[in-house]
C-alpha cells in the first residue's frame, strides 16, 4: 500500500470511528479524575501555581512589566496555554500503546486513532484554562476580538503537529520504553526553548539575528500566533513565510511518524 492510500484509509477511519474516538476520549477524560474530590480543578492548579510563581520572581525584578503594551503575567498565561496541551498531550500519548494493549491486540481495530483519543482528552482541559485566560483579558481591558477565532486555526495545527509526534514516540516506546523519559527530559529543555516565558520581541536588538535559528522550534509558532490572536490582534498570514515554514515542518513530522508507526505496528502485539 502507498503513501497516498494510507493516508486516504487513516481520514477514512476517523470519518468512520469518529463516534468512537470521541467516546474514548471523554472516557479517557472521565478516568483521570475517578475518585478525585477537586477532579479537574487539579489540571489548572499546577500552571497556575506555576504561573503565579513565575510572576512574582518576575515582578520582583521588574515590577510592571510589559511585552508589546501587554501585562506580562498575560502574555506569560497564554504562552502556559499552550505549553501545558503540548507537553500534557505528547507525555500521555507517548504511553498509549500500553495503556490501550487490549485495543492493540484486536486486528480489526485500527489503533492508529489511539493518541488522537489521548490529544482530544487534554483539549478539554485546553479549552477550559483558555476560558480562563480569556476572562482574565476581559478583567484587564483586552477586548474580545475577531482574531480570537484564529485559536481554531492555531488548534488545528497543533493537533496536526502532535499528531506526528505521537506517532513517532509512542511507537518507539512500545520497543524502547526510554522513549518516555527521553520525551520528559527533552520537555525540559523544550519549555525554555520555546517563547513560553519570554516573547520574540524581547529579545536584545544584538541578538535579533538569533530570532531565526529560534523560529525553527515548529511550537513556537503556535505559541506567538496564540499571542497575535488573542493580545495583538495580528493575522496569521502577516508572517507568510513562518507559515509556510510550520507547515512544511508539521506535514513532514506528519508523514515521518505515519512511517514509523506503519513500520513497526506489526511487532506491536508481540512485545506487548
Amino acid at each position: 500500500m502507498n503513501t497516498d492510500n494510507e493516508a486516504f484509509e487513516f481520514i477514512r477511519d476517523l470519518v468512520r470511528k469518529r463516534l468512537i474516538i470521541f467516546q474514548l476520549a471523554r472516557q479517557d477524560f472521565r478516568n483521570r479524575y475517578v475518585g478525585s474530590m477537586l477532579g479537574l480543578i487539579w489540571t489548572l492548579i499546577q500552571p497556575l501555581v506555576m504561573t503565579l510563581i513565575l510572576w512574582a520572581v518576575i515582578s520582583l525584578v521588574s515590577k510592571n512589566a510589559t511585552v508589546q503594551g501587554v501585562p506580562f503575567v498575560i502574555c506569560l498565561l497564554v504562552g502556559m496555554a499552550v505549553w501545558n496541551w503540548f507537553s500534557e498531550s505528547l507525555t500521555m500519548t507517548t504511553g498509549v500503546f500500553y495503556e490501550y494493549a487490549f485495543l492493540v491486540k484486536k486486528v480489526q481495530f485500527g489503533i492508529a486513532v489511539l493518541p488522537l483519543v489521548k490529544i482530544l482528552s487534554s483539549l478539554a482541559v485546553h479549552g477550559i484554562f483558555l476560558l480562563i485566560v480569556m476572562g482574565i483579558l476581559l478583567v484587564n481591558g483586552i477586548p474580545i476580538s475577531w482574531y480570537w477565532l484564529q485559536l481554531l486555526y492555531y488548534l488545528l495545527a497543533l493537533v496536526i503537529l502532535l499528531q506526528g509526534l505521537s506517532w513517532i514516540t509512542s511507537s518507539l516506546n512500545v520497543l524502547v520504553k526510554d522513549v518516555g523519559y527521553m520525551v520528559n527530559v527533552l520537555l525540559q529543555f523544550g519549555f525554555w526553548l520555546t517563547p513560553v516565558f519570554w516573547d520574540m520581541s524581547m529579545i536584545p536588538a544584538p541578538y535579533q539575528k538569533y530570532v531565526l535559528v529560534l523560529k525553527l522550534n515548529p511550537l513556537a509558532y503556535i505559541v506567538e500566533g496564540y499571542r497575535k490572536s488573542l493580545l495583538y490582534h495580528t493575522p496569521f498570514w502577516s508572517d507568510i513565510v513562518w507559515t509556510v515554514y510550520f507547515w512544511l515542518v508539521a506535514i513532514g513530522i506528519l508523514a515521518l511518524g505515519g512511517v514509523i508507526f506503519r513500520k513497526l505496528k506489526p511487532h506491536f502485539a508481540d512485545v506487548l
